[in-house]
């Protein structure tokens, strides 16, 4: 039998209930989230079952929701079975006060450095990193970068023209 997402959506639910929520399918891709306390249990269901086995963990990063009060930030898991050619992403949301999510490096050995470079984007702690610092910036930092915390540009600045950045009137 072909592994499909409502295959993988019903031995999720089957196996954890209402800690599993959120379900959509944007481009096909099956996206779904668990608590953060969770995220080990269910990439680890994902790769121990033998129908599903998704072993190979594509990418680790973080998103910054600046007004999703209590979720500000959230760890996002791309996940793929390579035999069935079946790709997952699957998330956990962490407040910006206390960002603390379990280290996966133990279950996938790639996330050590995705890990890293997350921290060191987003400031998320993972829990039980062997080797949790700054991987590209500066260890002197003292901010995470890619938080939504600071405007995109001066917005003091007179000395650029809107119109050549394509805001303001037509150039036409």
């Amino acid at each position: 039998m072909a592994l499909t997402n409502e295959t993988i959506k019903l031995k999720l639910i089957e196996k954890f209930g209402e800690q599993v929520l959120n379900f959509e399918e944007p481009y096909g891709l099956l996206t779904f989230e668990a608590p953060k306390e969770n995220n080990l249990k269910v990439l680890q269901f994902l790769y121990d079952d033998a129908e599903l086995g998704f072993t190979f963990l594509t990418d680790l990063t973080a998103v910054h929701y600046p007004t999703l009060k209590g979720r500000e930030l959230a760890v996002v898991y791309h996940l793929h079975n390579l035999p069935a050619n079946i790709r997952l992403r699957f998330k956990v949301y962490t407040d910006i006060e206390t960002p603390d999510v379990y280290t996966a490096t133990r279950l996938f050995e790639s996330a050590n450095w995705m890990e890293r470079e997350t921290f060191d984007f987003f400031g998320i702690n993972f829990v039980g990193h062997p080797n949790l610092k700054r991987i590209l910036n500066v260890e002197e930092m003292d901010y995470f970068p890619l938080r939504k915390e600071f405007p995109l540009e001066d917005q003091s600045r007179r000395d650029k023209d809107d119109e050549m950045f394509g805001r303001g009137g037509s150039i036409w």
